[in-house]
């Protein structure tokens, strides 16, 4: 079994299935476009297990707290990891984490982005490590997000 594979049962994760479009949806895009040494990941939200669009929906300081936020930053890490996994056949591919953008669907007023998109980073370092793991990051508030997901993450890794 593969180094952060591993690492995720330990931590009893699991990847999600590939997400469900919702009906009368079209994704024109590749989830994970490998570009030699670098794989450009598109926007991923929050994911359950069976790859279904995860809950609670709606904006962070209103719809959900910062706790739950931030859970769905990890949900969605995984849901990235599962994407990373189905395009490079395995995690241990990804040699070093380069740069994350991280979006929240914001209410008025909530201006605590930074610690909503802590829940992506806090579980890549915690996969990778500090030197593998560390990448330049952005988290800002949007009015809103497709589905009414609450966050949106994209990002670049480097691979072998």
């Amino acid at each position: 079994m593969a180094r952060i594979e591993k690492r995720l049962q330990a931590l009893q994760l699991a990847l999600p299935a590939p997400l469900q479009v919702p009906t009368g949806v079209v994704l024109p895009f590749r989830f994970v476009h490998v570009a030699g040494r670098r794989a450009l990941i598109s926007g991923h939200g929050p994911q359950s297990p069976d790859g279904s669009i995860a809950r609670p929906l709606g904006k962070v300081g209103r719809d959900l707290t910062l706790e739950q936020g931030y859970a769905a930053g990890r949900l969605a890490a995984l849901s990235i990891l599962g994407s990373l996994q189905r395009a490079l056949g395995d995690l241990d591919r990804v040699t070093r984490w380069i740069r994350v953008f991280g979006m929240v669907n914001s209410a008025p007023g909530f201006n605590k982005q930074p610690s909503v998109i802590n829940g992506f980073s806090d579980l890549i370092l915690d996969l990778w490590g500090a030197e593998a793991g560390a990448h330049a990051r952005s988290a800002v508030g949007m009015a809103e997000l497709p589905f009414d997901i609450p966050v949106e993450i994209e990002g670049e890794v480097e691979i072998d």
